[in-house]
């Protein structure tokens, strides 16, 4: 007797091609929804159209002289992730806050304080990852030949590297002197001039030692006979080398005007250089820069002017730059006892081994300062 055939598929072989063809849609369905989740991140982590069009009104976004436009973001202590991606959102450097927050929720790392610059467009992952990293774009910030501390403290103060006050007060810090072959109570005279990429902001202590690192590895350069120098006999030259830097404009003059204040020197004469009566005018008595030196000028009574006052000032009263500590440390030999300007569009000086030469040359100039 034949059995009777039955129909359809055995029930297990039907369960599994039934759980089979579910599974199916739910990967299927999985995904499209992960190609659609990412197509939604790519699309909000990309950066917007650089720049935005609303430039006029944006705080954050600024142009420099060759019309490049860039966005430059600061970061306060202790703000928000929320606060940050409002703020980006708002400068138009990512099209959305929510992706952002997002963001921070999957990543607990802590966003720094400090100054970012974006010069191109930039991802919202990029973002974070330099903002978490503190990776700051430094600030380029040039101190020219010639400056009193004063005025490198207020020239960083402008650039925002560091307060004046703070720089100020750390260049008279024991501490940080100590650490220089310096005899001095400041670092005046041992911050070299040159050109810095500082982070912003910097500390000030920081800054000092980029500048005073930069002045004896120059210093080795320019003269390597400073090399273990006692700290007394480089602070006589620095000053030296610092009351040049003031004197001379054509750097072939300054080896000899070097010269003329090594002979005074040797012989007792005052130095009598009118760039130590404008260091008392404008950074003892906080007076303007002068444009003429008068008698009731060259006698004030200050052991800086070396009108009335035998020997070297003191200290440096200036940052002396590679010309006059090449000057101070090779000066040029001569019987010159004077110089003064004789040709003030040139700024070439005229040299006198007498007084009544000196006497008949051209009246007593004073240079006009870069650094007024």
């Amino acid at each position: 007797m034949k059995k009777e055939k039955r129909r359809g598929e055995p029930g297990a072989i039907g369960i599994f091609r039934r759980l089979c063809a579910l599974l199916g849609v739910l990967v299927g369905s999985v995904l499209v929804l992960g190609i659609l989740i990412l197509a939604v991140a790519r699309y909000c982590n990309a950066p917007p159209a650089w720049p935005p069009e609303d430039i006029p009104q944006n705080s954050m976004l600024r142009m420099e002289d060759d019309g490049t436009v860039y966005a430059e973001v600061e970061i306060r202590n202790g703000e928000s992730a929320m606060s940050v991606g409002r703020r980006l959102e708002n400068a138009g450097l990512i099209k959305t806050r929510y992706f952002w927050n997002l963001l921070a929720r999957l990543d607990d790392g802590r966003i720094k304080a400090g100054v970012y610059r974006f010069k191109k467009p930039v991802s919202q992952f990029q973002i974070r990852s330099i903002l978490v990293e503190g990776r700051q774009e430094p600030r380029r910030v040039t101190i020219p030949e010639g400056l009193t501390l004063s005025k490198t403290a207020a020239l960083l103060e402008e650039g925002e590297i560091c307060d004046a006050k703070d720089f100020l007060a750390a260049v008279r810090d024991p501490d940080i002197i100590g650490k220089y072959p310096v005899s001095g109570p400041t670092m005046e005279g041992y911050l070299y001039p040159d050109t810095y990429f500082f982070p912003v902001p910097y500390p000030a202590d920081k800054v000092i030692d980029t500048m005073a690192n930069t002045f004896f590895e120059r210093l080795k350069e320019i003269a390597s006979e400073s090399i273990g120098m006692d700290p007394r006999e480089l602070n006589r030259k620095v000053i030296l080398a610092s009351i040049v830097e003031r004197e001379y404009r054509v750097p072939e003059e300054a080896p000899l005007m070097a010269g003329v204040f090594y002979n005074r020197l040797e012989i007792g004469m005052k130095l009598q250089s009118c760039a130590t009566v404008e260091y008392v005018i404008t950074e003892i008595q906080g007076r303007p820069h002068p444009t003429v030196l008068y008698d009731r000028d060259t006698e004030i009574q200050n052991p800086f002017n070396t009108y009335v006052m035998p020997g070297l000032p003191p200290g440096p009263i200036a940052s002396p730059g590679a010309v006059a500590l090449n000057a101070a440390f090779h000066p040029q030999a001569s019987n010159y006892l004077y110089f003064r300007l004789a040709d003030s569009a040139l700024g070439k000086h005229y040299f006198s081994k007498t007084f009544d030469e000196h006497i008949r040359a051209a009246s007593l100039y004073v240079k006009g300062s870069a650094v007024n």
